[in-house]
């Protein structure tokens, strides 16, 4: 079965980002999306530990150790970029300053709801960080995971088993299958990346999905 890479996934979440948007990604596989932004539009990528501006990750050998996002990883600065302080940086996350935000995952159920920061392992990190503020902030909130766990779980799920993020904040979900809308009427698969049917998709997911993949190709 055919599935899109990381890099893949984060290529196309990039498609749907729009000019002149203010964006966080979130840390892990999202920050990928940065490469993938296309140089003729002005899109402004904001990082919680203080950065506004970012561009793509730094060639190899000219990382800048006061350049880092907020999973430590280095980031380039673009002209007209700024560093400011933490405080600031929630502020804006939490006064819904940013257009999107795009989290990973571990589950999202079929209303929404974001379960991205403990399994329930005793060895977790013990604090969501600011994926909450995120969740709940951001005007469109973007998720981008695998379809399936290393088990072949769907990790879209009916009820969330994991410690919830926040309740009812997805908007659209990037899988290395598909891409889903979160709708008033359920799960709308818009897009299927890989060579299965939408039958096949819905047997591997496990819970009803609309099939609105006509309608976004008509669009």
């Amino acid at each position: 079965m055919k599935r899109l890479t990381r890099d893949e996934m984060a290529k196309r979440v990039a498609q749907d980002i729009p000019e002149g948007a203010y964006v966080n990604l979130g840390i892990g596989v999202p920050t990928l999306v940065a490469n993938h932004l296309a140089a003729d539009r002005e899109i402004f990528l904001h990082s919680e530990n203080g950065l506004l501006g970012m561009g793509p990750a730094p060639a190899p050998g000219e990382e800048d150790d006061e350049l880092i996002n907020a999973g430590k990883q280095h980031v380039t600065l673009l002209t007209g970029g700024a560093f400011f302080h933490h405080a600031d940086s929630f502020a804006m996350m939490r006064g819904g300053h940013l257009d999107f935000c795009v989290l990973g995952a571990f589950q999202v159920s079929e209303k929404g709801d974001l379960a991205n920061w403990h399994t329930g392992a005793p060895d977790a990190i013990p604090a969501v960080g600011g994926a909450m503020d995120l969740a709940i902030g951001a005007k469109q909130v973007y998720v981008m995971m695998e379809h399936l766990t290393k088990q072949g779980e769907s990790k879209l799920v009916g009820q969330c088993s994991y410690p919830v993020t926040g309740i009812g904040c997805v908007d659209r979900i990037y899988t290395d299958l598909a891409v889903i809308d979160v709708t008033k009427e359920g799960l709308a698969v818009r897009e299927i990346f890989s060579d299965i049917s939408f039958d096949e998709l819905q047997k591997l997911t496990g819970i009803a999905l609309i099939d609105a993949t006509q309608a976004a190709a008509s669009a």
